[in-house]
C-alpha cells in the first residue's frame, strides 16, 4: 500500500466538505476535490492492496462501466433540483461528496488495474470530455441554472464552471495520457 498518497487523500476530503456549504464555487471545488484529487490518491494508495475496489471485486472493475456510472453521479448532481437539495439539507450533501468520492474511487481504482490499461485510457479520456462539457455548459449559462444561491449567482456558477472544465477536464486528461505512455512502453518493452 502506498500508505502517503493513501493518507494525502483522506486527508483533503475535509477540506473539500468544508468548502462545499460556499455557494456554487465552493459546491465544485468539492467536488473536484473528491473525484479528480481525493480518489486517484486513495486508488494510488490503495492498488494491489486487499482494499483496493479492482481486487476486491474485479468483475465490477470495468473501467468503462465505471466511467459510465462516474458520469451518471456526476450529471445527477448538477439537475437544479439536486444541487438545491444538496445545498439545503445536510444529509443529501454528505450522500452527494460520498457518490463522487465512491464513483470517483471505482473509477480511478478500475482504470489503474494492470488488466485494465487500454480501457482505462478510454475510460478517463471520455470522463475528461464529458466533464469538460459539463463545466462550459455550466460557466457558459447565460442565466443562472442554480438560482437558489441568490444574489451573484450567475457569476458564482461561472466561476464554478470553469473550476470543473479545468480542475475535472485536465485530472482526467493527464490521468489517460500517462495511462496511454504507460501502456505504449509496456507494449515497446513486450516487442523488445
Amino acid at each position: 500500500m502506498r500508505r502517503g498518497m493513501l493518507i494525502a487523500g483522506l486527508a483533503l476530503l475535509p477540506l473539500g466538505w468544508m468548502l462545499s456549504p460556499l455557494g456554487m464555487t465552493g459546491h465544485m471545488a468539492a467536488h473536484m476535490i473528491a473525484v479528480a484529487i481525493a480518489a486517484p490518491l486513495v486508488a494510488l494508495g490503495l492498488q494491489g492492496h486487499a482494499l483496493d475496489p479492482a481486487e476486491r471485486w474485479p468483475r465490477l472493475a470495468s473501467p468503462m462501466v465505471a466511467a459510465l456510472v462516474e458520469a451518471v453521479v456526476v450529471w445527477g448532481w448538477h439537475v437544479p433540483a439536486l444541487r438545491r437539495l444538496a445545498d439545503h439539507q445536510p444529509v443529501w450533501l454528505a450522500i452527494e461528496q460520498a457518490s463522487f468520492l465512491i464513483a470517483g474511487l471505482w473509477l480511478w481504482s478500475a482504470v489503474l488495474a494492470p488488466r485494465h490499461r487500454a480501457s482505462g485510457v478510454a475510460a478517463l479520456l471520455v470522463t475528461s470530455m464529458h466533464m469538460t462539457l459539463l463545466g462550459a455548459l455550466i460557466g457558459l449559462a447565460p442565466r443562472p441554472l442554480y438560482s437558489h444561491h441568490g444574489a451573484g449567482a450567475l457569476e458564482d456558477q461561472q466561476l464554478a464552471g470553469v473550476i470543473m472544465l479545468l480542475v475535472g477536464g485536465i485530472a482526467y486528461l493527464c490521468g489517460g495520457l500517462a495511462m496511454l505512455g504507460r501502456l505504449l512502453q509496456v507494449r515497446q518493452e513486450a516487442h523488445a
